[in-house]
């Protein structure tokens, strides 16, 4: 990072508002329950939990939209939700956040899909899931098409955002990609573990290290493991650039024709990671349509996501906050 003038950094962070995103994907709403445990059940050995507060939160790839809102860019979401209560409540969270809905298709035949997590003395005690993963056809498909077609030339780039629960599917690739394509917008994937197959053509994806290695089918756990997979990888999908996210051991830039580029992770205690892969692909692909390289993108990103990792929950970065982390390890 030392490598960089502030003043670059700041240039590129600054331009985050001038930048318009298209966001498809996995839309989920997370419900957060919080309470307290004080004894086991009489009915069966599992714990009471009084509850003290509850709330919801944008999810899926709706925090993607979040976090490239909370940077600054302008976004549009194009997804799935349900006739219910829980679509509605996803939709004015949001309306609130300043993300674009109208590319949400609102199905009366499917649910929001919703995620509840109950949490007592900072533990989770179970997670509750209600979905449907059936693929999006017919004529849920063709608006997606209809959409991207009337509104690529406003966007700056196209993330895929891949929970494998039923909107990114091969024929919905099929569609997105060679339109952005014939327009020269950057596709940019964060991908499901056994879909990879799905994402040939793209120009970034960002998986963790599980998931590379499962694509790859051998274990990364080393420097050299890393750049093998990072090339079977750049190979395999016809990719520009595959930023393999490492946990505690930073990140890697893997381009064709380059050698890979090792980032360290950022010194610091680490509270929560819920949502540090999201922070990581919207900074990540702000820097890069703000002019910045593959290497500075994800120096970026690995700022970004060294803040969100800071704070409790799923949680979101400011520009400002970027900035400062961003003068921080040039200064330090």
């Amino acid at each position: 990072m030392k490598q960089y003038k502030y003043s670059t950094l700041k240039n590129v962070v600054s331009l985050f508002s001038k930048k318009r995103i298209l966001v498809i994907g996995d839309l989920l709403l997370d419900q957060f329950i919080w309470g307290e445990v004080s004894r086991i059940s009489p009915e069966a050995p599992v714990p009471v939990v009084w509850v003290k507060r509850d709330g919801f939160m944008p999810g899926g790839a709706c925090n993607v939209a979040n976090n490239l809102a909370s940077l600054g860019a302008e976004v549009s979401l194009v997804g799935i939700v349900g006739k219910d209560e829980k679509g509605g409540i996803l939709k004015s969270l949001l309306e609130e956040r300043k993300v674009s809905i109208d590319g949400i298709i609102t199905d009366q035949n499917r649910p929001t899909i919703l995620k509840t997590r109950v949490i007592a003395h900072q533990q989770q005690v179970v997670r509750i899931d209600r979905e449907d993963i059936s693929h999006v056809t017919g004529k849920h498909l063709a608006f997606v098409k209809n959409y991207i077609e009337q509104n690529i030339k406003r966007f700056d780039a196209v993330i895929i955002e891949d929970y494998g629960k039923g909107i990114i599917t091969p024929s919905l690739l099929k569609i997105v990609v060679p339109i952005a394509k014939r327009y020269n917008k950057i596709v940019a994937v964060d991908p499901k573990e056994n879909h990879f197959s799905y994402y040939k053509g793209i120009d970034v994806i960002t998986p963790n290290h599980h998931e590379a290695a499962k694509a790859v089918g051998f274990d990364l756990n080393s420097d050299e493991t890393f750049k093998k997979g990072g090339d079977k990888l750049l190979k395999k999908l016809r990719a520009k650039v595959i930023l393999l996210t490492l946990g505690e051991n930073g990140m890697m830039v893997c381009q064709k024709g380059k050698d890979p580029y090792k980032i360290p992770t950022l010194a610091q205690e680490v509270f929560d990671v819920s949502g540090a892969g999201d922070t990581v692909i919207a900074t990540y692909v702000l820097a890069a349509v703000s002019g910045a390289s593959a290497v500075l993108s994800a120096h970026i990103a690995n700022c970004a996501a060294g803040i969100v990792v800071g704070k409790i929950g799923v949680a979101v970065v400011e520009q400002k906050e970027l900035l400062d982390r961003l003068k921080k390890e040039i200064d330090n």
